[in-house]
């Protein structure tokens, strides 16, 4: 649900010189960005953490939160009426508008995460406009929100067991275990101490739904493995009243938290979640009671990741537009090249598999490493996967599918 005016600018050195053959062209979907953007009333200044806190009193503390967003959101301006055609179906539509005013007969694609989604939504509304599509780390189409949310639950714990096996090796710098099994053991003593009195960084507290979102922010590149030591160290040394200053990654995703286009941009994502997929509104259960039982039930194994996968209630709980129409079926034949990282755990592979399975003419490139995304991780600073990059750009130049599925190894090989 993101704005993407700008995105085929970070896409264009890893182009190269496929993108001579194209008109570029990104956008905003409706109600976001530069797109007659829907605003919602504002929302009073959050009331600070506590000295101390409870798990319980966290998610009444969420499920308030989400209620209020909802009711900012449906009651401001003439959103009631605009709310019930925010949906991947309008977007898709409204992507076909581009392409008829520019006089082309067919429409090539790229998008990633919620942008594959949406390209996959194109296909099946407008099969015989879709030219050469490549979508990057989809989802399973047949999933509601909430479920998808809930899958995550397991890829996000198995990064971390990753992630912990990796900085036991470096214990001499971050100093959090000199085993995998120690390492999380320190990351689940600074959640127990958060859900019960939260730690004090730079003036702040923080709340452990605000630790276990941190983490997971920074799980889902392998790259970012030194970050989110340094963050879990600095995390670990608040919780024992020894930190005086946050380090630099600490701090600016701190920054990154304050930053009103944060809130725009959940706001936007919340409309796509809560206008897709029926109703009620995307699939989100309405009794916060679900999602307090299916937290409480996932900490047996899932203990970090799964109060947060689980129990994180949207304002589509409480949403009271009803969308204007169901949700899209996926199932067609359109050539379709897919790329997923296999250890995605913000998308998970099998959701990938499955959304494969529905496009019948598509081909899939699996990426062999941990990331939320695939084409052009170079432009983004990230280790690049060189045969993922060629398979799209070979594909965009000529306009043939690879023969099969293929597999691209961690140095860039493919078998």
């Amino acid at each position: 649900g993101g704005t993407g005016l700008a995105y085929p600018l970070s896409l264009r050195p890893t182009l190269g010189e496929v993108a001579d053959r194209y008109d570029l062209i990104g956008f905003d979907p409706r109600f976001l960005g530069e797109s007659t953007p829907i605003s919602c009333a504002p929302a009073s200044p959050p009331a600070p953490p506590g000295d101390t806190t409870s798990p319980r009193r966290d998610f009444v503390s969420s499920v308030r939160s989400a209620r209020d967003t909802a009711r900012r959101c449906g009651e401001h301006g003439d959103n009631a009426t605009l709310l019930p055609h925010a949906s991947t179906r309008n977007v898709a539509r409204d992507m076909d508008v581009i392409r008829s005013v520019l006089g082309e007969r067919r429409l090539s694609y790229f998008g990633t995460s919620y942008g594959a989604d949406l390209g996959a939504v194109f296909t099946q509304l407008f099969p015989h406009r879709s030219d050469r599509v490549v979508i990057d780390s989809s989802t399973d189409p047949a999933a509601t929100q909430y479920e998808l949310f809930q899958r995550a639950g397991e890829p996000l714990e198995e990064a971390l067991d990753e992630w912990a096996g990796w900085a036991a090796r470096r214990h001499a710098t971050y100093r959090l275990g000199t085993t995998a099994a120690a390492v999380r053991a320190s990351v689940q003593r600074l959640l127990d101490h958060a859900e019960h009195r939260p730690l004090r960084v730079a003036g702040e507290r923080l709340d452990a739904p605000l630790v276990r979102l941190l983490l997971r922010q920074l799980i889902q590149h392998q790259e970012y493995d030194p970050m989110l030591a340094s963050v879990v160290r600095d995390l670990v040394a608040a919780g024992a009243g020894e930190l005086t200053e946050p380090g630099p990654e600490l701090a600016g995703l701190l920054e990154l938290l304050r930053s009103p286009d944060l809130a725009d941009s959940m706001v936007g994502g919340a409309l796509f979640m809560c206008g897709d997929g029926g109703w009620p509104a995307g699939g989100w259960p309405k009794d916060p009671a679900t999602y307090w039982r299916n937290t409480r039930h996932s900490r047996a194994t899932q203990p970090v990741f799964g109060p947060l996968v689980n129990g994180m209630i949207a304002p589509c709980a409480f949403w009271r537009t009803r969308p204007a129409e169901p949700g899209t079926a996926i199932g067609n034949d359109v050539p379709v090249l897919m790329l997923q990282a296999r250890r995605d755990n913000n998308v998970p592979y099998e959701g990938a598999l499955a959304l494969h399975r529905r496009l019948t003419g598509s081909r899939l490139i699996t990426a062999e490493i941990r990331s939320h995304g695939v084409y052009g991780r170079g432009g983004e600073g990230l280790r690049p996967v060189p045969c993922a990059d060629r398979a799209v750009n070979d594909y965009l130049r000529g306009g043939a599918l690879p023969a099969s599925d293929q597999i691209c190894a961690p140095a860039g090989s493919v078998r």
